[in-house]
């Protein structure tokens, strides 16, 4: 695993947006679900989803984050996915959403979850960040620096929901990450759709020749397995393959994989 330096272990090594951060108030817990590689009908990665401490909803958690207590809530995700997912026995890939709005400083405001991943000996070329869905990020130039600071410290980075608000070709341009991940509205019923067919294939074609890795996420039917498939994109997520399991990893049925 990836050393980090001992400079970020000191307790003033904090920025000052960290240090005035409220106290969270409430607990959650996660949801993980899989990132299959039809390749080879593997596991490629874990989504750590929020979940209330009973499963409920992630609204019922989001609904509570604020602007005081946000820094906090996005520091416990990540120290708090690292260590489910390593008392779950994870060997893939974990992938972690962030809110770039909660991120003052990256080199300092990473401390926690460096420290997590050291003390659960989870390497840090496993950790996957990427963009909450729907976050919406006042500077984009803040969060260029943010991930080009996470691949600094050996992460891997993704965007999400690319296609939709703000995730797009813009932030495409100012930064490559190693993955993007299709927004759901692109793959519904792609395979009945041209223009959808016309606009992916084209995303493909892009990320091919910048070196980004595709994913496609809200895989709901064989149809749209097959068409992404044919498209050249291998790494899918959804309900074909398995729902997200609460403090569990989900299994994918034979059936996933079949007609």
């Amino acid at each position: 695993m990836t050393d980090f330096p001992t400079s970020l272990t000191s307790p003033n090594s904090r920025c000052e947006g960290c240090q005035q951060s409220q106290p969270l108030g409430f607990d959650f817990s996660f949801a993980y679900q899989p990132i299959v590689d039809l390749r080879d009908r593997s596991i490629f990665a874990h989504e750590a989803l929020v979940r209330g401490v009973n499963g409920e909803g992630a609204n019922t958690v989001l609904d509570q984050v604020d602007d005081h207590n946000r820094y906090r809530f996005d520091q416990r995700c990540r120290t708090q996915a690292i260590t489910m997912a390593t008392q779950l026995g994870m060997q893939s890939h974990l992938s972690i959403n962030f809110m770039p709005n909660a991120v003052y400083r990256p080199e300092l405001c990473i401390r926690s979850t460096l420290e997590a991943a050291r003390a659960q000996h989870f390497p840090l070329d496993r950790l996957i960040f990427e963009t909450l869905e729907s976050q919406h990020v006042d500077n984009s130039r803040h969060l260029t620096h943010i991930l080009r600071e996470y691949r600094e410290f050996g992460f891997k980075t993704a965007i999400d929901d690319f296609g939709a608000g703000y995730s797009g070709l813009n932030l495409l341009a100012d930064f490559q990450p190693d993955l993007i991940k299709l927004d759901m509205a692109l793959v519904r019923d792609v395979h009945q759709d041209r223009v959808r067919q016309a606009i992916i294939r084209g995303i493909v074609t892009i990320c091919a020749e910048l070196g980004v890795t595709v994913i496609a996420e809200g895989i709901e039917s064989a149809g749209e397995r097959d068409f992404l498939s044919d498209c050249g994109i291998y790494l899918m997520q959804g309900y074909w393959f398995a729902k997200p399991a609460f403090k569990a990893l989900a299994e994918v049925p034979a059936s996933a994989w079949q007609g």
